[in-house]
């Protein structure tokens, strides 16, 4: 059976090694997991032409909006946050997921992240509605979530009130001027988030727990100064992790093997630092 990740860039992807780990370890030793470059463009023709072979898909953004018009059933999750990140392909078409939802719930419990009082959550992409998507399943209901153009967080608030969750938008300098959250979950690019940072340091005063979504280069400035200043830190690793393993277990119908899964994507980051 095949699978891969698909995107636009799509070499630096570590989902390869994620998942590759899991089939050795489950001894799925007829099974292949690639990564293929794919703009939105291309994505369509290069479904339609995926024979009975293919098992499922990964997908980076742009393409986790892009592919939801090509499937035949979306979960309630994916629909509610408007993307899928994983596809599987089975006898009467094909399945829709977002697994970045329990890749974040997953990651901030086992950092030890106990159910939060005040959430700001950094960003207002695909990730950002998967965060919001995670709230509810902390107890959260209310979040603020800092934005850089408040017009173009349309489908972010769409996202909000169809996981059941209110939105205050602010932005990056009313952060800065107000106390910490209880949770900080970041999804910007690395470096979006190193003036916030900065503060910390300033100050000494950090979230109690903070969730960053980049996992190369680690630790972040955010991270850092975060963890120096005494926060529960959860890395974009284990978010990512974690969703891989949700994928693992719906593209096999098997249980991931988390451990070996984790210490092969560790190894392998190791391996890029080191370079």
């Amino acid at each position: 059976m095949k699978a891969a990740v698909l995107g636009s860039p799509i070499a630096h992807s570590l989902s390869p090694v994620l998942h590759r780990a899991a089939y050795a370890a489950l001894g799925l030793d007829d099974w292949s997991y690639a990564a293929i470059e794919c703009a939105e463009d291309g994505l369509a023709a290069l479904v339609a032409g995926l024979g009975p072979q293919w098992a499922g898909l990964s997908l980076t953004m742009p393409l986790k909006r892009t592919v939801l018009p090509l499937l035949r059933h979306v979960d309630p999750v994916a629909a509610a946050t408007g993307g899928a990140n994983t596809v599987v392909f089975r006898a009467d078409g094909r399945y829709g997921y977002n697994t970045d939802v329990q890749g974040i719930v997953d990651a901030l419990t086992e950092a030890g992240a106990s159910a939060p009082g005040p959430v700001t959550i950094l960003g207002g992409g695909a990730t950002a509605c998967s965060a919001l998507a995670a709230l509810p399943g902390l107890g959260v209901t209310l979040a603020d979530v800092v934005v850089r153009d408040p017009a173009r967080a349309s489908g972010l608030l769409e996202a909000a009130e169809r996981v059941g969750v209110r939105v205050r938008l602010r932005d990056f300098a009313s952060l800065a001027a107000g106390p910490p959250a209880d949770l900080l979950i970041s999804t910007v690019p690395a470096g979006a988030a190193d003036s916030y940072a900065a503060r910390v340091r300033a100050t000494g005063h950090a979230p109690a727990a903070i969730l960053d979504v980049v996992y190369s280069p680690w630790p972040t400035e955010l991270a850092r100064a975060a963890a120096d200043a005494g926060a529960i830190v959860a890395s974009g690793f284990a978010m990512l992790l974690h969703q891989a393993a949700a994928q693992v277990e719906l593209m096999t119908g098997k249980p991931a093997p988390l451990e070996p899964m984790r210490a092969a994507g560790e190894a392998e980051l190791a391996r890029r630092m080191a370079g």
